[in-house]
């Protein structure tokens, strides 16, 4: 649970509310001069009302440049950012991208696979799975993903937000409930609304709600009917993409066992990324497997390739095989993609022959534990676990979304700032992903940078560690 200090608060709902004020005025001044002016054809309704984009063109399209900003090279640890309306790019420290285990740039086992890979099935299959769009790579990633987070079979996808949103409507229906953490990834909330289940809320990474939750629904049934609900799947995730934090797994499988409830667990930034083998959540928690009920996990973040994957038992993968629209409609994904997956895998496990895998787990874990530490030292408020690569700093104020976002790339450092609505509205933050490829140099230098530009913006909220006690305490190490 986040506490805001009051005085920032007071002036964070101060600027909004200006901010709010000042578009009005605009809007008003905009009705007076185009009084008698139209874009919309003769005899239509208008497409967008004023009151439906006021957020976006009276404070989003304010500070438009802090995101959509193009690179135009690899996602490794330095990226080259593309200047707005120029053909002009930047060298800048990659803070942003999901690059955990540094698969996204070139790799000396997988992208020569890969590049076979291309030659010989070509860059798309131009087909959905059940046509002409399954090859031996895709057999061989399915029997490689179930292997590698121990389920005995798995489905893969060709994109990562699909994998929820198309998935959980089929898994679910009217007469059944999913009850959700209240701060899932909107692909969970998509797929959850499209199924026709009911939906019930539960307070973010707090078992003891969740039990309570579930208590309520199972005793009051279905609505009206007071029937038994058909289904009760609860979803969560691994690492909560916005905060940071490791999902409380063990809790959570415990009350769902109790109460006869499915798991799902979302390990879209998990897996890969932690754990000693990183097999994920519960790998680190030491939750068996066959405890969850339905595993789901992206390739977009710690294995540098698109899509996604459902894992579980043979019978929910061979009916996903015949109800999925993902499966049964969209374009499988690429060869190529699901050969750098196949790749990355056997990396991470060793089976290429060296022991990069397990450099890059440690190193991505030192790394994020190391750059978390340094930020708390310099008095940020860092939302999140240790071991996580997903570390928030907290803003706040809308105005110091631009200030400070502006202000690391005038400094070569490339961070993503995060405002609402993808946070709640007193919430927004800088959100900085960690990579195994950061150097110790990139980190320090990076943390400079943020440190000069958190003293500009005044979002250290919290003393800073004093220097002197650290030294001290070195000295008492050394004798």
């Amino acid at each position: 649970m986040i506490t805001i200090p009051y005085l920032t608060a007071v002036s964070t709902y101060f600027s909004y509310g200006l901010l709010f004020a000042f578009g009005q005025l605009r809007d008003y001044s905009r009705l007076i001069f185009d009084w008698c002016s139209t874009n919309n054809l003769q005899g239509y309704a208008p497409i967008c009302l004023a009151h439906e984009d006021f957020y976006i063109r009276r404070l989003y399209h304010r500070i438009q440049d802090c995101f959509n900003r193009p690179i135009s090279s690899a996602p490794d640890s330095w990226v080259d950012v593309i200047e707005r309306r120029t053909t002009k790019s930047t060298r800048c420290l990659n803070l942003g991208s999901y690059n955990y285990l540094g698969f996204g740039s070139f790799d000396e086992y997988c992208t020569p696979r890969v590049i076979e890979s291309l030659k010989k099935f070509s860059a798309s299959t131009c087909s959905s799975r059940v046509d002409a769009g399954t090859t031996s790579v895709h057999a061989e990633l399915e029997e490689c993903v179930a292997n590698y987070v121990g389920k005995p079979a798995a489905i893969v996808t060709g994109m990562g937000f699909a994998t929820n949103s198309a998935i959980i409507p089929v898994l679910i229906g009217k007469g059944g409930l999913i009850i959700s953490d209240s701060l899932n990834h909107t692909s969970i909330v998509n797929g959850a609304r499209g199924s026709g289940a009911t939906i019930r809320v539960f307070q973010h990474n707090t078992p003891a709600h969740l039990e309570r939750v579930l208590k309520e629904q199972i005793a009051e049934g279905q609505p009206r009917t007071h029937r038994p609900w058909k289904k009760i799947i609860v979803v969560v995730e691994g690492i909560y993409s916005m905060e940071g934090e490791i999902c409380q797994l063990p809790e959570i499988v415990s009350v769902c066992k109790k109460y006869k409830a499915y798991v799902y667990l979302d390990e879209a930034h998990s897996i890969g990324a932690i754990g000693k083998t990183g097999r994920g959540v519960c790998e680190l928690l030491g939750v068996d497997t066959a405890d969850v009920d339905i595993m789901m996990g992206t390739f977009t973040k710690s294995f540098g390739s698109c899509g996604g994957y459902i894992a579980g038992s043979k019978d929910l993968i061979q009916y996903l095989k015949y109800h999925c629209p993902a499966h049964l409609y969209a374009t499988s994904i690429s060869t190529p993609s699901a050969q750098q997956i196949i790749s990355a895998i056997k990396v991470i496990l060793g089976e290429d022959g060296s022991n990069r895998g397990a450099q890059k787990l440690a190193r991505i874990r030192e790394n994020s534990n190391f750059f978390r530490a340094e930020l708390q030292k310099m008095g940020f408020e860092v939302l999140g676990d240790n071991d996580s690569p997903v570390m928030p700093i907290m803003l706040y104020n809308p105005a110091k979304i631009p200030a400070f976002s502006r202000e690391c790339l005038r400094e070569n450092v490339a961070v993503v700032v995060v405002g609402f609505p993808a946070t709640p509205l007193l919430l927004a933050r800088a959100r900085i992903c960690i990579s195994a490829s950061h150097s110790r140099e990139d980190l320090i230098k990076a943390l400079k940078v943020i440190s000069k530009a958190g003293d500009l913006t005044g979002i250290k909220y919290f003393p800073a560690a004093p220097k002197k006690q650290e030294e001290e305490k070195d000295r008492i190490k050394l004798d």
